[in-house]
């Protein structure tokens, strides 16, 4: 059998490979209740995702009205815990997602998350998915510590380590997830499936995918 072009291939989390949005929504959502604030929708909710729960917070309290330090800790608080307890509800696989991992690891290609999610979280949302064994490793917005989550490259780079080097290709959905590959001197594949913030073009990815059908024979274009 023909050796795939790649040996490693590594997917962002929230937007990329899971349609994580509904269960986002909703904590944040619970939080803006605590806080006397009125709920937003799907696609107000969208453009605050990819940095992290942190700066999703800040973000949505930015957009409706700011708050004091005392008052963040207080809300950041809740959105975790709320977060952390109902974290699979609504979150579920893209559609071809799974069909494709399953695709590059029968071609021996080895697949990880990096995500700007905490670790913890990511690890609990994919267990209770019954996706974690599809990967061979997790890396989260905290596991290289404070500064180091993508777009700085230290996450792909650890990423290629863990997996025993070769040739990686990175895919995402945010400028984050682009930014990182192109730091980290991979190909960057960008979905135009996520919780995109503007035109997916706008991303400078080396390729934009509509659907997980397309993603090996663009991994196998690309390598090219």
């Amino acid at each position: 059998m023909t050796k795939f072009s790649f040996d490693i291939v590594g997917f962002d989390l929230d937007g990329t490979f899971l349609d994580t949005i509904g269960d986002l929504r909703a904590a944040v959502n619970f939080t803006l209740g605590e806080a006397g604030r009125a709920p937003l929708t799907v696609e107000q909710v969208k453009p605050m995702i990819g940095a992290g729960a942190k700066i999703m917070l800040e973000r949505t309290l930015a957009a409706t009205g700011g708050c004091s330090d005392e008052e963040f800790r207080r809300l950041y608080k809740l959105l975790l815990g709320y977060y952390e307890a109902h974290i699979a509800v609504e979150s579920r696989p893209f559609p071809g997602a799974v069909n494709a991992i399953e695709a590059l690891r029968a071609m021996g290609v080895k697949t990880a998350i990096v995500t700007n999610k905490f670790e913890g979280l990511a690890e609990k949302l994919l267990t209770e998915l019954g996706l974690r064994d599809r990967f061979d490793t997790l890396i989260g917005g905290d596991t290289m510590g404070k500064g180091f989550a993508k777009p700085h490259r230290a996450p792909i780079d650890e990423m290629i380590r863990r997996l025993g080097g070769g040739r990686a290709a990175f895919v995402g959905d945010t400028v984050y997830d682009i930014q990182a590959a192109k730091n980290a001197e991979v190909p960057g594949i960008a979905v135009s499936f996520g919780f995109l913030l503007g035109p997916v073009e706008e991303l400078g990815a080396d390729a934009v995918i509509d659907s997980y059908a397309e993603l090996i024979p663009t991994l196998e274009r690309i390598a090219v």
